[in-house]
């Protein structure tokens, strides 16, 4: 039975939790050292700071963030960028490594068990919803109108959906529903997707996004921890549990996206592999990008890094320092360099007679002169050399950087110790 529908903002009543433990392998070597939430995007934020930021501008104000792999970057992002949370405001938030609170030997093991274990301090601080997000994707939605329909159609949980083309949700867990949007079936990674009742060419995939009453969903889960054919993870077990025994019911990414005027279509991105990565933050330097973060509405909160502004120097011919459809954060100089199409991160260092175009350029990079570089994206504090060419010769780029099947190279520093003197 649906609960009566109330005027007070549901998000007061609710708390986000994160899921931030993965590795991210298909981003390569950039998760060497960071988990995939905490790799860079956008100029100066952080992936995770998507999931985080929907969450606050929707009117959340209790965060629990699950970590794991790699996690002291993304721990020392969350303590310096999210320590405005104040508990005399009833808001909080912890951040929740794998620490082998249930078990000595046991660390989170599954994406429900990293909820699992932390079911005390859950219940400490007694929100009446859990909205469950994945920490790595780029989107902008308002969380307050998928609780409203959770609450509305008294379902046991609520999964946020993206409409993709049918073929396209393979890689995708996949929602069939019914012509009320109740899910019937889930199926992980389908051959042949399940089309959507009166839009058969298109398929509902989960964004890995679940809403739920909380004492239902610990519950639940500590039946889950008890079971030993479990693999306690949300997509493979508790989701199908309650698609069988329960009331499960698909929430469309359409009906809750925040957009600017600006932005066309609704965005959501899994910058999951080297060239989505790239691409999406190239996308950014569109005359009219499809994700706006020029929104004063929905703002992407974030670490604000004390910086001077960005300085471009020199003016002779060869020599200018100059940027075209670019995007350039603070502390960087562009000294007598030319950038085209290219988004540089805090504190970069772009020397004369350099030429970059499709790039994205990581944190405190010092490029030297003379270079020329096109298509690649430079890890955090990386120093290339002068007279360095990468984007002209597949073979040799191949054979010194991370080359991907779009032309991408991928520059780390152990890739640049590597080069010959």
């Amino acid at each position: 039975m649906a609960e009566p529908r109330r005027t007070a903002p549901l998000a007061r009543d609710a708390m986000a939790y994160v899921l931030a433990g993965g590795r991210g392998s298909r981003l390569m070597e950039l998760t060497d050292r960071r988990a995939k939430p905490a790799v860079f995007f956008g100029g100066k934020s952080r992936i995770i700071d998507f999931a985080l930021s929907n969450a606050l501008n929707s009117g959340i104000r209790r965060f629990g963030v699950a970590t794991q792999y790699k996690a002291h970057s993304l721990i020392r992002h969350l303590q310096r960028g999210w320590n405005f949370l104040r508990p005399e405001r009833n808001e909080s938030f912890d951040i929740l490594p794998a620490s082998q609170r249930v078990s000595e030997d046991q660390w989170y093991n599954g994406t429900a068990d990293a909820v699992h274990q932390n079911a005390d301090i859950i219940e400490s601080y007694g929100p009446q919803y859990m909205v469950v997000l994945a920490g790595d994707h780029i989107y902008k939605m308002d969380y307050e109108q998928m609780l409203q329909q959770h609450v509305d159609q008294g379902a046991d949980v609520t999964v946020g959906c993206l409409e993709v083309p049918r073929m396209e949700a393979t890689g995708f867990g996949v929602m069939q529903v019914d012509d009320k949007d109740r899910i019937v079936a889930f199926v992980e990674k389908p051959k042949d997707p399940p089309g959507i009742p009166g839009n058969p060419e298109h398929a509902l995939a989960s964004m890995g996004i679940y809403v739920f009453n909380t004492k239902f969903l610990l519950d639940l889960l500590r039946e889950d921890a008890a079971n030993k054919n479990s693999s306690h993870d949300f997509g493979k077990d508790i989701i199908p549990h309650i698609v069988k025994n329960g009331k499960a019911v698909a929430h469309r990414f359409t009906q809750s996206c925040v957009r600017s005027t600006k932005e066309a279509a609704a965005y959501w991105r899994d910058v999951g592999t080297v060239d989505a990565y790239w691409e999406a933050n190239l996308d950014l330097c569109d005359i009219l990008p499809a994700l706006d973060l020029y929104d004063n509405n929905w703002p992407i909160w974030t670490y604000g890094e004390v910086t001077p502004p960005a300085k471009f120097v020199h003016d002779e011919d060869g020599r200018r320092g100059m940027a075209v459809s670019s995007l350039v954060s603070g502390g960087c100089i562009v000294s007598g360099a030319s950038l085209k199409r290219s988004l540089l991160f805090t504190g970069v260092r772009v020397n004369s007679y350099t030429h970059v175009e499709d790039a994205v350029v990581m944190p405190y990079v010092e490029i030297g002169r003379n270079a020329r570089l096109k298509k690649v994206v430079i890890d955090r504090g990386v120093v290339v050399p002068d007279g360095l060419v990468v984007g002209e010769d597949p073979v040799a780029d191949a054979q010194r950087f991370r080359r991907t099947e779009n032309g991408v190279c991928l520059i780390t520093k152990p890739m640049i110790a590597k080069l010959p003197a």
